[in-house]
Formats: C-alpha cells, structure tokens, sequence
C-alpha cells in the first residue's frame, strides 16, 4: 500500500503545478491589496484544497473517494486533514503541512520552523500530527505531507531532516517520499517540492 502515498506525493506535486498555472491570486488578510499571482503566497488550507478538486477532476477514480477535517473521534476538537476511503475506519488519513520559509516580499517568515518542528501539541506541527496520527485508529495507514517552496538561500531538506530526526524519537518513519513540482509563476515562490512519509 506504499504505492498509494507515492503516488499521492506525486500527484499532489502534479496538482500544485496545475493550480498554480491559473495564476491565482491570494488576498492579504490584514492589509489592503493582494499578493503576487501564484500558488506560493496562498494558505495551506487553500492549497491542500485546490489540489484535491485537481485531483478529484483528473483522477476521479482514486481520489473521488475522501474527505477533509475529519475529526479524529467524537468529541475531539482535533481534526485530521485528508481521509481517503471510507469511514469508520478510512484507507489512509493524512496529516498535511506548509513549509515555506519566504514570504511574498522575499522577506524570511520567522514562525515557518514551529509549523514543523514544535513539540508542543497546540502548535499543531508535523512532529506533534505523527504522534495524534499513530495512536489515532482514524485509518489503515496514516501518513504526513509536506509541501513547500525552496529557495537556494533556504533550501528545505535541512528542515525536513530536522523533522525526521525528531520524529524518529516518537514514531517510526516510512522512506522519504518527495516530488518535484513546478517551475511556478510566482518570483519568489518559484518550485514547489512535496515530502511524504508513512507513519506507523
């Protein structure tokens, strides 16, 4: 069943790039004005999103069949990103997560690092979703996403190992999985790359 996750990883990154070509345009939120057009400046709930009515349309038959903010038991106020399958218990549940380390301007976004790596649960980090993920019994199999934006000053795999030696301290880890996606319209945001790692 690893071959479902990399073929996801695939077809999200596939997905990005598609979105991305309608040069969307992301509103800011606590100013006037919009952001440069591209995927890069919008939110991750957007993204994630727009990826999966991609997808849907394109590939109906594996990716039809899902559902997004599921919560992980009733009562919970913590909710799982992406099921696919059918409840009660789903295919797989996938956690996902942006990492993207320049804003719009080019300026560094400070926070970016605690979206993955902070320990602390109300962080809602990709370290912190591995560990509601393995003990949750949402799914067959359970797996973490996470797409970003690499510049050559920022580049993510030192991120992206940083996450995987603390998660390793929690969880076990399947291979890395990773696609390319792009090149993107946005200046800044100009590639996209997609991570994916089952977690047991």
């Amino acid at each position: 069943m690893v071959h479902f996750l990399g073929q996801f990883v695939r077809d999200f990154a596939a997905a990005m790039s598609e979105v991305d070509s309608l040069r969307p345009v992301a509103i800011r939120a606590r100013e006037k004005g919009s952001f440069q057009p591209g995927i890069g400046p919008h939110p991750e709930d957007w993204v994630i999103e727009q990826c999966l009515a991609q997808l849907s349309r394109s590939r109906p038959l594996a990716y039809a069949m899902h559902a997004k903010g599921v919560r992980y038991g009733p009562g919970q106020r913590w909710k799982c990103d992406l099921c696919f399958g059918a409840p009660p218990l789903w295919d797989w549940a996938i956690e996902a997560k942006l990492l993207r380390f320049l804003g719009d301007n080019g300026k560094p976004n400070d926070n970016m690092l605690m979206h993955i790596l902070s320990p602390y649960p109300n962080d809602r980090s990709a370290l912190t979703d591995c560990v509601k993920l393995s003990g949750s019994g949402l799914a067959r199999q359970n797996a973490i996403l996470v797409f970003g934006y690499p510049s050559e000053e920022w580049p993510l795999e030192p991120a992206i190992e940083a996450f995987e030696t603390l998660a390793a301290t929690r969880v076990r880890l399947g291979p890395r999985l990773v696609a390319d996606s792009g090149p993107l319209v946005h200046p800044v945001h100009s590639d996209g790359r997609v991570f994916g790692w089952e977690v047991f």
